[in-house]
């Protein structure tokens, strides 16, 4: 993808292929941009585990289906991306949207869910890049990778030790990965989203008083919503981010700074 091209709104993404990996959650971060990519011409592939969900997803969306795929399996990445490339001959964008968040103190963390937070969050980022930006380069058309990374990659947020190292993670190798593939003509960048209502927010079990303290500890006085972070990820999957690459983005209602 590159800069200086202007095109009519709702027609950024017409003639692309999008891979967006955790799209099967109905009301997740993934559907939504998955959504939002579709309506502005996109053919659109849903990744995720979550294989009856993730049917339902895609068949509810316009040119959009679905795939099986665990992040953190090689084989099943280069599958994935081999079944694109040979049913729609190219990939131009992607966006590492799978994540899990494991909370807990350091003193508190297992081993096993340590590991398991840097299979998903971080190995499941490097598996993901490395087998998009083999099928761009290969393509020879550029592309835009897009990592979703957290707030939580961008300070220490207290019980957060493996989410906060896996996110932090994702925000280096998205900038080491923008250094080493814009000579190719892909651009890469990191979204850190805030508090946002999601099933992954649900799974706190927050009660009514916490979401408040939530909200208004953003000074927008909300918490965020899975639209706001598909807005971010468009623009920057289009040529109007053309000029714009190892950068990170916070979407967060003003929360973080």
């Amino acid at each position: 993808m590159t800069g200086g091209k202007r095109t009519e709104m709702g027609e950024e993404l017409a003639g692309k292929v999008a891979l967006i990996t955790g799209g099967a959650r109905t009301k997740g971060q993934g559907a939504a941009e998955g959504r939002l990519f579709a309506s502005r011409g996109a053919t659109v592939v849903l990744a995720d585990v979550l294989d009856e969900e993730g049917e339902r997803t895609a068949g509810e969306i316009e040119r959009a289906e679905y795939a099986h795929l665990d992040v953190t399996s090689e084989q099943e990445w280069d599958d994935v991306v081999a079944d694109v490339m040979g049913r729609h001959g190219r990939l131009d964008v992607l966006v590492n949207n799978a994540g899990i968040a494991l909370m807990g103190q350091l003193v508190n963390t297992t081993v096993d869910d340590w590991n398991l937070t840097m299979a998903v969050n971080q190995t499941g980022v490097f598996l993901g890049m490395r087998a998009g930006a083999r099928a761009m380069i290969e393509a020879g058309d550029g592309g835009a990778i897009v990592n979703i990374s957290s707030v939580a990659g961008m300070e220490g947020l207290f019980g957060s030790t493996a989410y906060g190292a896996s996110k932090w993670a994702v925000r280096g190798m998205t900038k080491v990965a923008a250094k080493e593939l814009g000579r190719h003509g892909i651009r890469v960048n990191s979204v850190h989203p805030g508090f946002i209502d999601t099933d992954m927010l649900a799974q706190g079990n927050f009660d009514d008083e916490q979401r408040a303290r939530m909200a208004r500890s953003a000074p927008v006085g909300r918490i965020g919503v899975p639209d706001d972070i598909a807005n971010m990820v468009l623009y920057l999957v289009t040529d109007a981010a053309g000029f714009v690459t190892g950068q990170e983005f916070v979407v967060d209602g003003g929360w973080h700074g």
